[in-house]
């Protein structure tokens, strides 16, 4: 036997290796355990992985205050002559297809509206990836009840019937409206307890309680709103969704009806990081949601739970 090979030579060889030896190699063992466990925390793929509906980069306060996120927008009409249970529409969604679907949106205006009124979200929204379908009703004089079974038929048209369905993961789905749309966004949410995000803008609806309603729902009201008065409007239909559902109220400052019908950045931003966190259930939007925001130049107030239970 080679005399190196015997173990009793092999420690003695050991104890004579140089202590400034030992300490590099120990030090070199520790420096190559950090680097790849800052890679672990790091790497994209680590991350998609925990979650593979995230879609875009991390975001910050300027990106969800953007007139456009990270996707490049195209967009289609929808004529009312080839649909049913609505009154048709346009869709705006990412151009791209090399992340994968998209979560979807349904968006219904307010009484006497077009879905002229509601455009600005669609592209604002869908560059932060979401396909978004902003839609007439059947007729401008349509109560709540049938605004919300109108968003219900525009959401299976999208993911059913629509030249965008094979963008578009059907179990990802969100509703949105303005005034008597923000009324039927919640009835929306009752019906169909599946629905991941509901967000009524200035709602009027002549129920006032929504008990039923187990989808993560934020409501947005305006201070000087005197169609739909925030005392009894946005507060009640706040404060009856159930406590063991994610909710929030946002009161716009300075805001009247119809804030919700032309580019607002408040909105948006509320309105993204809560799609971004209850439809794709991405939670690096949660710091824009929790702690409770303050009030500020563009918000009254601002009630809700944190941390999330979704």
């Amino acid at each position: 036997m080679h005399p190196t090979s015997h173990p009793h030579t092999a420690q003695r060889a050991a104890h004579r290796t140089p202590r400034t030896t030992r300490r590099r190699l120990a030090g070199a063992a520790a420096a190559v355990t950090a680097v790849v466990g800052l890679s672990t925390l790091t790497s994209p793929g680590a991350q998609a992985a925990d979650n593979p509906y995230e879609r875009g980069p991390a975001p910050t306060n300027a990106s969800i205050e953007a007139l456009r996120g990270s996707y490049s927008v195209s967009e289609t009409t929808v004529s009312s002559l080839s649909v049913t249970g609505f009154g048709g529409g346009t869709i705006y969604y990412p151009s791209s297809t090399s992340d994968g679907t998209f979560g979807a949106i349904a968006v219904a205006p307010g009484f006497t509206a077009y879905q002229s009124s509601m455009a600005w979200l669609g592209p604002r929204l869908a560059s932060q990836g979401f396909v978004v379908f902003t839609i007439d009703t059947n007729t401008t004089l349509d109560q709540p009840a049938s605004r919300g079974d109108q968003l219900l038929a525009a959401l299976d048209y999208l993911t059913e019937r629509s030249s965008v369905r094979t963008r578009i993961d059907s179990s990802r789905l969100g509703v949105m409206g303005h005034s008597m749309g923000g009324g039927g966004t919640l009835e929306a949410a009752k019906d169909r307890p599946a629905i991941q995000a509901a967000i009524p803008l200035t709602p009027w609806n002549t129920d006032k309680t929504w008990p039923e309603v187990r989808t993560p729902t934020l409501v947005v009201g305006a201070d000087g709103d005197t169609i739909a008065p925030v005392a009894t409007h946005a507060e009640p239909f706040y404060t009856s969704l159930p406590s063991s559902t994610d909710r929030a109220y946002l009161e716009l400052n300075s805001a009247t009806h119809f804030s919700p019908n032309s580019s607002n950045t408040t909105i948006a931003k509320y309105s993204i990081s809560w799609l971004k966190r209850f439809i794709d259930n991405d939670t690096r939007y949660e710091q824009f949601l929790c702690p409770i925001p303050r009030a500020s130049l563009t918000i009254a107030e601002y009630r809700g739970n944190c941390p999330h239970n979704g």
